[in-house]
């Protein structure tokens, strides 16, 4: 399927049917996730660190023989190639476990290096690190986040350098919050450039992670566990390398952290939407056959209000994602509208994990269910990618500034 696939049928004026074909390969993976997938959720390979490696290749093994693996990947590589209106409707159906997006291999943060390495790495990055990580082959972690006073929410505080040292960088700091990096077959690591092209402005470099100079220091112990690798702290001592790996031009690594980043907070929101989905089912199906004062759960008002609210919360962030996809597809850079729907769609994802639990009484903050394993989750995720705040202070910026209006 060609990467237009998932936008033709949106083409022009937004339209909320959904294509025929987007319908059959989501009804395929929603089947694949309840049948094959769900069923690992108790795997003791599933730890506190998120899912094994040796798991995460067995599900990307069951996924690529029913034909559901990599929506958002290249066809030359195995995959799907849709669009992102594609992935909202696929994403949405994987996220229904949170070992889904690891089946399809479109979990984060490979799927989003997936997209940023597609469009911005040549020929040589192509094949030496877009091929295996696109095909499932590796993983693979992307280098920014840094611990105080280096860049957080705010990008511009980058503390890791690379200096010029003949033909080669070498890199220098120290970063933390790095999901996927144990494990992981290679690095994009951001580091201000000191001499050379691009000098002071912030650069995108690859290497790969058994490189020396490269040391994972520790794995964090966090509240989210669905990530592959968990969340390490990782040191850069004069890690040497070619100008070659730089990857794009120097000192746009801004720039090409928007280019991931728009679409990759989005997918975030898409992955999680799924996973509050799957946190209603359960509390619906508890509410209609636990019983207290003489009739079901269900039958109270105050839980049937907690049951609408989650409906209405659902119905406005699968709209969100949609029309901001759309956008996407349109070649709009959509990056209002992704900072809107990760606001939206965090809250509303967290809103609908907490009634769910709240629903379930006391067996919600135990492990009989899934929901206090989504609910543990899905709080991370209104701080990760831009917490609510900068998102709000950024949208509220460009509208004292007359550049947004409702």
């Amino acid at each position: 399927m060609s990467a237009a696939a998932g936008a033709a049928p949106f083409a022009g004026q937004f339209g909320f049917a959904i294509p025929e074909d987007l319908k059959q390969i989501a009804d395929r993976i929603g089947a694949f996730v309840r049948e094959k997938v769900i069923p690992y959720e108790n795997d003791p390979r599933w730890g506190a660190h998120g899912p094994s490696d040796d798991l995460r290749k067995e599900l990307v093994a069951l996924a690529k023989e029913a034909g559901v693996f990599g929506p958002h990947a290249p066809v030359e590589y195995g995959g799907m190639g849709l669009g992102h209106v594609g992935r909202a409707i696929t994403f949405i159906a994987a996220g229904y476990s949170m070992l889904g997006p690891v089946a399809l291999h479109c979990a984060a943060p490979d799927e989003g290096n997936i997209h940023l390495l597609e469009v911005v790495a040549n020929a040589a990055q192509r094949e030496r690190y877009l091929k295996p990580l696109a095909s499932g082959e590796v993983r693979s972690c992307f280098c920014m986040t840094e611990p105080a006073p280096g860049a957080g929410a705010d990008p511009r505080q980058l503390a890791t350098v690379a200096k010029r040292d003949g033909d080669d960088y070498l890199i220098s700091g120290l970063k933390w919050l790095i999901t996927g990096a144990e494990g992981a077959a290679f690095a994009i690591i951001m580091a201000k450039i000191e001499g050379g092209e691009g000098d002071g402005r912030p650069t995108m470099f690859l290497s790969p992670m058994n490189a020396p100079g490269i040391t994972i220091e520790r794995a964090l112990d966090s509240l989210d566990c669905s990530f592959t690798g968990g969340h390490g702290v990782v040191r850069f001592d004069n890690l040497r390398v070619p100008a070659s790996a730089i990857l794009g031009e120097p000192g746009q690594g801004l720039r090409y952290a928007q280019v991931r980043l728009a679409p990759a907070r989005l997918t975030h929101c898409m992955r999680w939407l799924g996973s509050a989905m799957r946190a209603h089912d359960v509390a619906v199906e508890y509410a209609r056959r636990r019983t207290a004062f003489g009739k079901t759960l269900a039958e109270h008002e105050g839980v049937s209000f907690m049951l609408a609210d989650n409906l209405m919360d659902i119905h406005v962030a699968r709209l969100a994602i949609l029309h901001a996809a759309w956008l996407l597809d349109q070649g709009a850079q959509g990056g209002n509208e992704s900072s809107m729907a990760k606001v939206i769609c965090s809250e509303a994802i967290f809103r609908v994990a907490d009634r769910s639990m709240q629903i379930l009484g006391g067996m919600g903050v135990t492990r009989d269910t899934i929901v206090e394993r989504i609910f543990r989750d899905v709080r991370s995720f209104r701080i990760y990618d831009g917490p609510s705040e900068v998102h709000r202070w950024a949208l509220g910026r460009r509208i004292a500034a007359g550049e947004l209006a409702p």
